[in-house]
């Protein structure tokens, strides 16, 4: 059978590297984003016994694949096996060494066999070495990100982390972090809670089981009506601010009701907050603007009163557009880009202030530990860019023309008040808060973070 390694050298000790592979979240935070893999059964960790069937979609086709772990050596060794799946074998050794200074290297080592034996090799082999490489380019970077992370914003103390809107674009990898790291998290659900670890809530009736939430570390609030992708009538206009201005309200005064009060909650809102305003720099200190988002951000940040007035630490994240394939601004733009009929929105003049999905999350974990860290956050990169230049280079990542624009015009009949607000109206917000606190940006530049994203990197 064909044999594909991998081998990365990591500045952590054997230990350290070898627990947060035990961790829930661990799986999660290596799948590419690019890759539609969901975990639906899992029993044990990675010891002998262990089982995970996962769902992969490729295409219109969806598949199963099992996998079960056996050999296991701490700090050295674990193994997983193919039990039924997409290959017609594969056995994967996850190999941990010791190095000098306290370092180590992690080697995957996988044999595979092609479906359809031989002819399937001779046929996709090397597409599928390509895309082992692809897999494990990736999974490197993220593993060194993630470890580093977590040193530096983590300490030795384990906290305890409520978070709203668990289940999001940002929300579940929020968690899988958060979790692989070595802290509880508490998904606040819509409905009946399951499990210790979900607390019920119900944020249009203003409803939340408050006693649950005694003695957290920190809150972080990211839930609210999705504003991506569909018309503004009055009742989703109305459904935007209700979902943020009272849901905010309902955790704020119940945070704020506690005898055992989190130390900091981190809430979510938008650079939206600041209107159209062209070509101007943004710093936190900027006053607000004009148009519907703008007066949503500013109720959705008055919601937070109630907790910032019994003394917790409130944080309010002005975010950006999110890079990530999943969703978001940048899942909508794939298909039409990757489709060769992209191009610049409008004039292209407007500023577009994005972020790296990563670094959005450090930003959360910053916003955790630092205590400096108080009141209006922008939780964008340095270089926010003109919607034209945002645009190439997503062209030139994807290798594809951006000859095709849209005018103004047409979002505005096509997508109305909606499309006016996120594609034609720009911001140019800058991270000052963050950088003045410390925080280190991971993928500070457009083109390496969408390489790494959409699996594009080079090297």
């Amino acid at each position: 059978m064909p044999t594909f390694r991998h081998r990365v050298e990591l500045d952590h000790p054997v230990e350290e590297v070898f627990a947060w592979h035990t961790r829930p979240g661990a799986f999660e935070r290596l799948t590419p984003p690019w890759e539609s893999v969901r975990v639906v059964e899992r029993e044990g960790g990675i010891r002998p016994g262990a089982r995970v069937v996962l769902e992969l979609r490729k295409g219109p086709a969806t598949l199963r694949w099992e996998v079960e772990h056996g050999e296991f050596e701490e700090n050295r060794l674990f193994v997983d096996t193919q039990v039924r799946g997409p290959f017609g074998a594969w056995r994967h050794e996850h190999r941990f060494e010791p190095l000098d200074g306290g370092r180590c290297a992690l080697e995957d080592v996988i044999e595979w066999e092609a479906p359809l034996g031989s002819l399937g090799e001779a046929f996709g082999g090397q597409y599928i070495e390509s895309n082992l490489e692809r897999l494990f380019r990736f999974r490197g970077t993220r593993l060194a990100d993630d470890l580093s992370r977590h040193r530096w914003f983590g300490g030795s103390e384990a906290l305890t982390v409520a978070v709203t809107g668990s289940s999001g674009m940002v929300g579940q990898p929020l968690v899988d972090l958060l979790r692989s790291g070595g802290h509880r998290v508490l998904r606040l659900r819509r409905g009946g809670a399951e499990g210790d670890d979900e607390v019920r809530w119900d944020p249009a009736r203003g409803e939340i089981d408050a006693e649950r939430l005694e003695g957290v570390d920190a809150v972080v609030h990211l839930a609210g009506e999705p504003i991506v992708g569909v018309r503004w009538t009055d009742d989703k206009r109305k459904a935007i601010v209700r979902s943020r201005e009272v849901g905010t309200l309902t955790l704020a005064r119940a945070l704020a009701g506690l005898r055992r009060r989190p130390r900091v909650l981190v809430s979510a809102s938008a650079v939206g907050f600041y209107g159209d305003r062209s070509d101007e720099v943004l710093t936190e200190e900027a006053s607000s603007g004009e148009g519907f988002l703008a007066e949503v951000c500013r109720r959705w940040e008055s919601a937070t009163s109630p907790a910032r007035t019994a003394g917790i630490r409130v944080v309010r994240l002005r975010t950006g557009i999110v890079l990530s394939p999943t969703g978001g601004v940048l899942g909508t733009l794939l298909l039409p880009f990757r489709s060769g009929v992209g191009g610049r929105v409008g004039k292209g003049t407007q500023y577009m202030s994005w972020i790296d999905l990563d670094d959005h999350l450090g930003l959360i974990l910053h916003a955790i530990r630092r205590d400096a860290v108080s009141g209006a956050m922008n939780a964008t990169a340095p270089s926010p860019l003109p919607n034209a230049a945002f645009t190439d280079v997503l062209g030139r990542v994807l290798r594809r023309p951006t000859l095709i624009p849209v005018p103004s015009p047409a979002v505005k009949a096509l997508m109305g008040e909606m499309g006016t607000e996120l594609l034609l109206f720009g911001q140019r917000a800058v991270p000052a808060k963050a950088e003045a606190t410390g925080f280190e940006f991971l993928r500070p530049d457009l083109e390496d973070a969408l390489r790494f994203h959409l699996g594009r990197a080079e090297g």
